[in-house]
């Protein structure tokens, strides 16, 4: 059986009850070293065969799969944040089906809600923004011509852009082709929940010059909107005029 869990978003006691007890029964734990906590693999029992897929190749990372099923051992994929987010999982299930092995998902904390808890921010405001657009600056890899950053930018939501701390200038100039301008709220959170995070607080016109003070250059997420600071509406569930099936209006 084959296990992909969702390592957290950085914070050892951030990944689910689920993911810990999976970890502590592996026999097998492949695990992202360049992106998850080290720190996580002190669940593993002694007995357990570990290896980093930051140096392995798809089909390498599936020869250990392969072989560990042969053996009846039990393997987790270690993926970060949560895998359904930029995870490469489904290469792998899909392989996994050809041989007719046998896998299930467990779901971690993505980063991007990591981000927002350290921002103790609310990505959803009403009267601000109701959508979150969770993307990624075109780089070396690319991304589809409709979901450019400038695209997205056209509906002022909240954006959360991962993968692109390296391409700051260029971000900058795609999202003001968009609804957003160079003084829109913005936000950098590197780390997001590991011990070493760091936040800074910018606008969309100074992210580049904010990281490069601060010496970030990978592993940060960005995100923009005036859900950071903006004045908004209180909710309409709360509101002592609104009825909902458990509690009436006060008149």
């Amino acid at each position: 059986m084959i296990h992909f869990v969702g390592a957290g978003s950085g914070a050892v006691d951030l990944i689910t009850v689920r993911g810990a007890n999976l970890l502590k029964e592996a026999d097998v734990i492949i695990y992202a070293g360049s992106l998850v906590n080290p720190d996580l693999l002190n669940y593993a029992k002694d007995s357990c065969e570990i290896y980093d897929s930051a140096k392995m190749t798809l089909d390498e990372v599936l020869d250990v799969m392969f072989e560990a099923e042969k053996e009846n051992k039990m393997t987790v994929r270690l993926h970060t944040g949560d895998s359904s987010i930029y995870g490469a999982i489904r290469e792998q299930m899909d392989r996994l089906d050809e041989v007719e092995i046998d896998y299930d998902v467990c779901p971690g904390v993505s980063s991007f809600c990591g981000a927002a808890a350290s921002l103790k921010a609310e990505y959803t405001l009403p009267d601000v923004s109701q959508s979150v657009i969770i993307t990624r600056m075109a780089g070396r890899t690319p991304v589809p011509e409709k979901e450019s950053i400038a695209s997205f930018a056209e509906h002022g939501a909240t954006m959360v852009i991962f993968l692109s701390t390296g391409l700051l200038k260029d971000l900058s100039k795609e999202l003001v082709k968009g609804r957003y301008t160079e003084d829109t709220p913005a936000a950098i959170v590197y780390k997001a929940t590991w011990p070493d995070e760091k936040i800074m607080h910018c606008t969309v016109g100074t992210l580049y010059e904010t990281a490069k003070e601060n010496n970030v250059t990978k592993t940060a997420l960005i995100i923009v909107g005036d859900v950071l600071d903006s004045e908004y509406s209180l909710s309409r569930l709360y509101a002592d005029d609104f009825s909902t099936e458990f509690r009436q209006a006060k008149k």
